[in-house]
């Protein structure tokens, strides 16, 4: 039987410091792996716990890190255990395979963006012109397939996020704001097209997902059974589905527990259906 795995990984596998969320005494405090530097310095974590839980999960099933960074950013981390063969950046925008990206795929996005949402250009003009340089670090564009801004949260003027949101809900795209980035993604660019995809190409019966975050509501409701940590955008709008279990464990200790949840499940028999592997669901959403 083959289980698939798929987990977003910043702020639901993999914690910046700022993201710890670590209450305990500082003699209590687990001992942390660094799975990410950048520039020179530690950058991302999980605890030592949940390295041997994730070397375990990588043997065992079909591990698919899923992830809205691109194909660059991705390739700074370096979870342990045996290399993923698949893995999925840029919101799906790219699937790679040992590494690679796959043509075919990334051809098959670009058609459905072309066909169904306004271009990059002028939703990137729209975030230019109307964001406040006094709370505007950065401004990227990532892969040539969304864009996202760099912001001091806390000078960011209440509601800028959500009339940006109506703005680009007309035009077929979708805004989250995770941490300090503001991301504007178009709608048919998501995780669960991606996913479904790998899903078809290793047969699997049983999809498992993970993830904290807006962009991540199409992957949990792509899965079978799916985990959200008890922070994050989806935690704060108080996000519920069918077989989705909300964890009460907030920052690392949630990363930790959810890989327990995986590999709890992937032991498991499987239903006799699953949700990924719908004939026809390979297409990008």
């Amino acid at each position: 039987m083959t289980k698939l795995v798929a987990s977003d990984l910043d702020r639901t596998l993999i914690y910046s410091a700022a993201a710890l969320g670590l209450t305990m005494p500082d003699a209590e405090a687990p001992r942390l792996l660094c799975v990410e530097v950048y520039q020179g310095l530690p950058l991302s974590y999980v605890t030592e716990a949940a390295a041997g839980l994730l070397d375990e999960l990588v043997r065992t099933t079909v591990f698919v890190p899923t992830t809205t960074r691109t194909r660059e950013q991705y390739g700074r981390i370096h979870l342990p255990g045996p290399p993923p063969r698949f893995a999925i950046c840029a919101n799906g925008g790219h699937i790679l395979v040992d590494g690679v990206s796959d043509a075919d795929w990334r051809a098959r996005v670009a058609r459905r963006l072309a066909d169904e949402s306004a271009s990059l250009d002028e939703v990137r003009a729209h975030l230019v012109r109307t964001a406040d340089p006094a709370w505007l670090l950065k401004e990227r564009v990532a892969e040539d397939l969304f864009a996202y801004l760099v912001v001091e949260r806390a000078l960011l003027p209440e509601g800028w996020v959500k009339e940006l949101a109506a703005w680009a809900e007309g035009r077929g795209w979708t805004v989250s704001l995770q941490g300090r980035k503001i991301y504007a993604v178009p709608k048919p660019l998501t995780k669960s097209a991606a996913l479904r995809e790998v899903a078809r190409r290793v047969e699997a019966d049983e999809i498992l997902a993970a993830g904290d975050s807006l962009l991540d509501t199409d992957l949990l409701l792509a899965a079978d059974r799916a985990w959200r940590p008890g922070h994050g955008e989806l935690a704060d709008t108080g996000f519920v589905a069918p077989g989705l279990t909300v964890l009460p464990q907030r920052g690392i200790a949630a990363g930790e527990e959810i890989l327990r949840a995986f590999l709890g499940a992937s032991a498991e028999a499987p239903p006799r259906a699953s949700a990924g592997t719908c004939p026809g669901e390979g297409e990008p959403r």
